[in-house]
C-alpha cells in the first residue's frame, strides 16, 4: 500500500515538518469571509521526490503568478510523521487549509469532522474524470473529504531475455494474463538456477487483500453495520496460488518471501527470478538501476474473475475549519487539472485518477518504461471492503501478517491460516 511505501522510503529522505505547528488557525469554520489583500491557502504537501517535488512546487508557483488574489503558501511534510503532526494541529484548529495524505488513513480525520466535504465544491466536469470506485475510497458516511489523485496498481516487472528464450510472448498493455497463465509461464521460465516468479511478502497482507478482490475476495463482510472476517473459496484463492507456485511447482523463489520489492533485485538483474509481480512504482527502480543492456518489461496486472484491485490513492483534502473552502476547491482544480495530474503522476512513478490525465501521461511518455500498462492498469482499481473497516489496521498487525507469514513459509495450512484470520476478526471487530 501507499501508506508503507512512502514511509519506508521518506525516512531516508530525511524531509522534516516544517511549520505545521506555525500554521495560522482558520477560525470558526466560517467560508470565504471578507478579507484585505489576497485570500492565503496553506498547502500540506507529502511531495518526496525530487522530480515530485519540483513539479509541486512549480504548480504552486505558476498559480500564485496567475491569481495575485488568492496566493498558495507550500507547506513541506513528511510520511512519517505527518499522521501525528495533523492530529495536533486539527485538534488545536490550526489545521492547513489543503492538506495532502492518503484515502486510508484521512477516515478518523474525515469521521471527527475535521475534513470539508468536497462535494459541492468541485464541478462537475472535474469530478467526472474521475470513476466513482476512486471516489469511494475517499468517501466516510455519505461525504466525500478527500480528493483522489495518484495510485498504485499491482504489476508485474519481466526480464525480456528470459521472457523471449522461454518463447513467453508480452502481453499487451489492455490485456494481461490470466492467474492460470502466469502460474504456467512462471513454471516455463522456471530452470536449475532460475526461478519463474519471486514474491516480495514481507508484509504480505496489503498485496493478497489487493489481489484478492480478482476473484472477489472480500474478508471482511458488514450486515446491519456489524462487521465479520469471513475466509471462504474466493479469499483462500490468491494465497492457494502463491503457496503452489512455491511448493508444489516451485517455479517461485522461497527466499524471496522475507523480502521486499527493492530486495529482489539484485537477484532480478543477476537473471534468477524472471518476473517480479509488484508495484507499478518498482518500474522507477529498473530505470535508475538496471544494468546497462538489461531489457524489462511492464505486464499488466494479473486477472482472476477480473483483473480489480484495491485502490489506496494519494488524496488532497479541505480543512472543515479553513475560512477559504471555495478558493481552495479552484486551487484544487487547477492544480490536479489533467496536464498537472500527469506531471504529478510522472513524478511518483504513480497512476493519475483523471480519464485525461491518463491519455496525457502516455502522450507525454510515449508509452515507454511501462506507462502504457501504467495508465490502463487505472480501470481496475476499486475501493475494497477491508478499506472501509475500522479495526482493520489492528487485524492486519496483530493477526494477519504473523498468519500468512507462517502460511507462506509452509508452517500451518490453508484451513488453519483461514482460522487465524477469522478467530483475529473476531478479537478485533467486537
Amino acid at each position: 500500500m501507499l501508506r508503507t511505501r512512502f514511509r519506508r522510503l521518506a525516512a531516508a529522505t530525511a524531509v522534516a515538518v516544517v511549520g505545521l505547528g506555525m500554521i495560522a488557525a482558520c477560525g470558526d469554520g466560517g467560508d470565504d469571509e471578507a478579507t484585505s489583500g489576497p485570500v492565503k491557502l496553506r498547502f500540506l504537501s507529502l511531495a518526496w521526490q525530487k522530480e515530485s517535488l519540483q513539479a509541486n512546487k512549480d504548480l504552486v508557483a505558476k498559480w500564485n503568478a496567475e491569481h495575485p488574489d488568492i496566493q498558495v503558501e507550500y507547506v513541506q511534510g513528511d510520511w512519517n510523521s505527518v499522521h501525528d503532526q495533523l492530529l495536533t494541529s486539527f485538534e488545536g484548529g490550526d489545521a492547513p487549509d489543503i492538506v495532502h495524505y492518503e484515502a486510508a488513513s484521512i477516515g478518523e480525520f474525515s469521521k471527527q469532522g475535521y475534513l470539508a466535504d468536497v462535494s459541492d465544491l468541485l464541478s462537475d466536469d472535474f469530478k467526472a474524470q474521475i470513476d466513482k470506485g476512486i471516489w469511494d475510497t475517499a468517501t466516510f458516511d455519505g461525504k466525500v473529504t478527500g480528493v483522489p489523485f495518484l495510485l498504485e496498481s499491482q504489476v508485474v516487472i519481466a526480464n525480456k531475455k528470459l521472457l523471449d528464450a522461454a518463447g513467453v510472448t508480452v502481453p499487451p498493455a489492455d490485456n494481461g494474463w490470466t492467474w492460470d497463465e502466469f502460474q504456467a509461464n512462471a513454471q516455463k521460465l522456471t530452470k536449475p538456477g532460475q526461478y519463474g516468479a519471486a514474491w516480495a511478502l514481507k508484509s504480505p497482507t496489503n498485496r493478497v487483500l489487493n489481489l484478492a478482490l480478482n476473484f472477489d475476495g472480500k474478508f471482511f463482510y458488514t450486515d446491519g453495520g456489524r462487521s465479520e472476517v469471513k475466509v471462504g473459496d474466493a479469499e483462500k484463492e490468491v494465497p492457494k496460488r502463491i503457496h503452489d507456485m512455491l511448493y508444489t511447482a516451485k517455479s517461485a523463489s522461497p527466499e524471496a518471501l522475507g523480502m521486499s520489492g527493492a530486495d529482489t533485485l539484485p537477484g532480478f538483474f543477476g537473471g534468477k527470478y524472471a518476473m517480479l509481480p509488484g508495484s507499478v512504482s518498482l518500474r522507477q527502480q529498473m530505470v535508475e538501476q538496471a544494468p546497462a543492456g538489461f531489457e524489462w518489461v511492464t505486464l499488466p496486472p494479473i486477472k482472476g474473475l477480473s483483473s480489480l484491485q484495491a485502490a489506496n490513492p494519494q488524496t488532497l483534502s479541505i480543512s472543515e475549519d479553513s475560512k477559504h473552502k471555495k478558493q481552495a476547491a479552484q486551487f484544487l482544480e487547477y492544480f490536479l487539472n489533467p496536464t498537472n495530474m500527469a506531471a504529478l503522476a510522472k513524478g511518483d512513478w504513480l497512476v493519475p485518477t483523471g480519464k485525461q490525465a491518463n491519455e496525457e501521461l502516455v502522450k507525454l511518455t510515449g508509452g515507454k518504461q511501462g506507462w502504457d500498462v501504467a495508465a490502463d492498469s487505472a480501470a481496475d482499481l476499486t475501493v475494497a471492503p477491508f478499506q472501509m473497516a475500522d479495526g482493520y489496521p489492528e487485524w492486519k498487525t496483530k493477526y494477519a501478517t504473523p498468519a500468512l507469514q507462517q502460511y507462506f513459509a509452509n508452517k500451518i495450512t490453508l484451513d488453519q491460516l483461514a482460522t487465524q484470520l477469522v478467530d483475529g476478526g473476531k478479537q478485533v471487530l467486537r
